[in-house]
């Protein structure tokens, strides 16, 4: 028998507008459909609201962010319940100023949206019939008395109150997001009856420099009791690996190590390099009778991860690369914001199927974006399965934040709770103190010396310095073995954010700042690129969807387009983009590919050419990239690679194929050669062709690298092949020379030929790697006619799979359909002779298909 017992109080709760209003009327309570819940998810539902993603109805509902709610639930308590030693109401998440009360009398006054409460409530429960209210005040509201009261400071993006609100700060509106400003219960609530329980778990698996395991698991119990534990290692299928049925508690507190060997543990693997062996530790404490008094279980798995940063060989800076079991890793992967404005929509289903996208597009790393939430249990739980590094903010984001006593106290308290919750997932190998906060401080000139060491900060205009070099990393270093890094970005060493020899890099020179063409990413690379995208229209499906049939605004530069893509400047900067690259049309269906095309584009050369970067150890020049974003809060165009209705963008397929285990990479550079120093009309232009592969296996991979050049306007074409060995995880330079069928060049006047050329990788006749490099900007080509291209789509037998082939070079592929959508393998897809490419295509059911194309006569 345990002795203790844990009530969710999920049903009959209402809700209700405080004084009446747009949303109830003064003393009406409405039913709650769902629990955990907020106010907007109830009057959608209810069909009170109109749907903010939708037109320009989120202007319609800005008065629920400002408005004061309630909601209320009666429940039964036995006598059993009030039995108990103990007994305390638990609130996992209240979003997020609330008074609670139990029975008319206030228990609780909340504060921040990422606490959890537990209050102690034995003395006022009564056997029968008891009522739980929680009245909320408007965050809102009360943010902007908070900065009346402790000052204005800057930010990007949103309202600058929210920076004196432990809210998620993507509520009040981001350039991706709507201001949707959620209030309510927005995360479970129970009812704990229990004699003691276990206040305090860690299970720390270690491991060593080599590569040997140990358990450390240490409690502690809320309420001394004379006791003894059991603590049990139990692999997933519940096999007992290792147990010690009398673990000491002495004064509340117990320690047990455990040394399992090799042979009895695995060691846990990014996706891509091992396995992914999780392991339960439990813990039953005992009274002196033997009766189990509470439990606490862990899933856990053992690996080694070190954030390393050594010198680097023949380049200034340092590396900043992540080491798993002694193995060093280029990361590929996407930045996460939370993927709803209504997080409790969030099921564990939606969050497998955002997490199996990642991986599916050969992807390794996903960093939770500081200006959301500390994601649930669910969602780690699934990186560690799947095999996914976790790199977690700290929820501060793009904000010059105050650093006043109380604030303090609450992210202290804020900090411990969430440390201590994500520790033991070996997915999660770095925390991060905050999001562009430093690099706010050097755009505004805020005090900031990067050598200062010592001080507290909190008397300067950059206070929040106490946070991220004090309070955040004594918390990490007190409660977890997990390396902590001050903010994203951060160079360390006295240099600033920008550096590119020193840490970890947001590299937005391309779209934002400087506004570079994106064929200048290998110039603009850094030790580690944690953040750099550019935007895109989603499928037109979703387009259709927020103009909810208003066709009269299909138009890019319609107001509900524009309501629909928060970022400063988006039309110019789009538009920059692709009139510097493409012949373009402004036909609705026709500006959504070529966006897409353009981000496909972009997106795929940033990988390319980092990933050349990893040259092996000591030469790890970029370590890693993560694009800005995989996902949407709601539907919009932005930088996602995926949108909101989980339909990937041709860009999320680039990628994929650029974090291939096998990669081959092509650039072709124009090189001017005067006949002397005085001169400037006599020279030579030479194009030069360069070639490499990449491995991220461990082992050396012998494989064939073949050539070919067409010409795009007549029938000749030259190939040639070689055996290559691609060297383990490392690229390799393969080629370099005159790109074949281009002449020299003496006069600006001589157009260079429209030279195609592609390269493939080679395993036994089996194509392991593709790619098609072409001459740019690609609005200078003159394409061939469509009925001169030869171009065929053929659909398989089964209906679910297309083959694609052609007589003729054929840019940017993107298929579709009429109807509702298919689930296609591979899209914006480079076709050339001679290399047929299949596209599984899932629910196509044999129905016709249509392609789009550059050149193919829309433009």
């Amino acid at each position: 028998m345990i002795s203790s017992s844990l009530t969710s109080l999920t049903d009959g709760w209402s809700f209700t507008q405080v004084g009446g209003g747009q949303g109830t009327k003064d003393g009406e309570w409405l039913a709650c459909s769902e629990f955990p819940t907020t106010v907007h998810v109830e009057l959608l539902k209810l069909k009170r609201i109109p749907d903010p993603f939708i037109g320009l109805h989120e202007w319609d509902v800005q008065w629920i962010g400002e408005t004061d709610w309630a909601f209320k639930k009666s429940f039964m308590v036995k006598e059993s319940d009030v039995a108990a030693s103990n007994v305390d109401l638990v609130f996992d998440g209240v979003d997020t100023f609330a008074s609670v009360k139990l029975n008319g009398d206030e228990i609780l006054k909340t504060h921040n949206q990422f606490l959890s409460y537990r209050v102690p409530v034995k003395r006022l429960l009564k056997v029968g019939s008891n009522e739980l209210t929680l009245t909320f005040e408007s965050a809102f509201y009360r943010g902007r008395d908070l900065q009346k009261k402790h000052g204005k400071l800057a930010l990007w993006n949103g309202d600058s109150s929210r920076l004196h609100v432990r809210k998620a700060q993507y509520n009040y509106g981001w350039d991706w997001g709507p201001v949707l400003m959620t209030v309510g219960p927005w995360r479970p609530i129970h009812l704990h009856s229990y004699t003691t329980r276990i206040s305090s778990l860690f299970a720390n698996a270690i491991v060593s420099s080599s590569l040997e395991p140990t358990l450390d698991v240490r409690f502690s119990l809320s309420h001394k009791v004379a006791s003894t534990a059991s603590v049990t290692l139990r692999d997933l299928k519940g096999k007992v690996i290792l147990v010690n049925e009398k673990a000491a508690v002495n004064d509340g507190e117990g320690e047990l190590i455990f040394k399992p060997s090799n042979d009895q543990v695995e060691l846990w693997y990014p996706v891509g390099y091992g396995a992914q062996p999780i392991y339960t530790v439990e813990v039953a404490v005992k009274d002196q009778n033997g009766n189990v008094l509470c439990t606490e279980t862990r899933k856990i798995a053992f690996r080694r991860a070190q954030v390393v940063q050594d010198k680097l060989i023949d380049q200034e800076g340092r590396t900043f690369l992540f080491e798993i079991n002694n193995v060093r890793i280029f990361c590929g992967g996407s930045n996460w914001i939370p993927a709803d404005s209504f997080l409790t929509t969030m099921t564990a289903e939606r969050y497998r199927a955002w997490l199996q996208l990642l991986v599916d597009g050969n992807q390794n790393m996903i960093r939770v974006w500081g200006g959301g939430i500390y994601e649930p249990d669910v969602f780690y739980d699934i990186c560690d399965e799947l095999g996914i590094m976790v790199w977690q903010d700290f929820m501060f984001g793009c904000g010059q934040y105050p650093a006043y006593d109380s604030f303090v106290e609450s992210v202290r308290e804020e900090a411990e709770q969430q440390v201590k919750r994500l520790r033991h997932h070996p997915s999660l190998v770095i925390f991060a103190g905050n999001n562009e906060d430093y690099q706010l401080a050097e755009s505004n000139k805020l005090d900031l010396d990067y050598n200062d060491e010592t001080s507290d900060f909190r008397k300067t205009n950059f206070p929040a310095r106490y946070i991220y070099e004090r309070v955040l990393p004594s918390v990490v270093e007190k409660f977890s073995t997990i390396h902590y890094h001050r903010s994203s970005p951060y160079s360390g060493f006295g240099k600033d954010t920008r550096n590119q020899q020193y840490g970890d890099l947001h590299q937005w020179n391309v779209w934002h700042g400087s506004q570079e063409p994106w064929h200048n990413w290998d110039i603009l690379a850094g030790r580690f690129v944690s953040e750099f995208g550019m935007e895109a229209y989603p499928n037109i499906r979703t387009v259709d969807y927020w103009l909810g049939g208003d066709k009269a605004e299909r138009y890019p530069q319609s107001r509900t387009m524009n309501n629909h893509n928060k970022a400063d400047g988006f039309e110019r900067r789009l538009e920059l983009y692709l009139v510097e690259n493409f012949k373009h049309s402004f036909e609705m269906d026709s500006y959504v590919y070529y966006t897409q095309v353009m981000q496909a584009e972009t997106l795929a050369s940033a990988y390319r050419l980092w990933r050349r970067n990893w040259r092996g150890k000591g030469r790890e020049y970029t370590a890693g990239a993560l694009v800005w974003q995989i996902n949407d809060c709601w539907p919009v165009t932005s930088w996602a690679i995926v949108d909101y209705f989980l339909r990937p963008k041709p860009a999320y397929f680039t990628i994929a194929r650029e974090l291939r285990p096998f990669t081959v990479g092509m650039t072709r550079k124009e090189k001017k050669i005067f006949a002397n120093e005085r001169s400037a009309a006599f020279f030579t232009i030479e194009t030069v062709l360069e070639v490499w592969g990449t491995n991220s296996t461990l082992s050396d991979k012998k494989a064939m690298l073949e050539v070919t050049a067409f010409d795009l306007h007549s029938d000749w074409r030259e190939t040639w092949s070689k055996d290559v060995v691609l060297a383990a995880n490392s690229s390799t330079e393969l080629f370099k020379g005159d790109l074949p069928g281009q002449p020299k060049r003496t006069k600006e006047s001589e157009v260079p030929k429209t030279i195609v050329v592609s390269a493939r990788l080679l395993d036994s006749g089996t194509v392991i790697s593709r790619y098609s490099n072409w001459p740019e900007p690609f609005k200078y080509i003159h394409f061939p006619e469509v009925k001169d291209l030869g171009l065929k789509i053929t659909t398989g037998a089964n209906g679910e799979s297309v083959e694609l082939s052609t007589e003729k070079p054929i840019k940017g592929i993107v298929l579709d359909v009429d109807g509702d959508d298919v689930a296609w393998s591979d899209q914006a897809i480079d076709l050339v002779p001679g290399d047929p490419q299949v596209v599984q295509a899932k629910g196509l059911n044999g129905r016709p298909i249509k392609a789009r194309f550059l050149g193919d006569g829309t433009a």
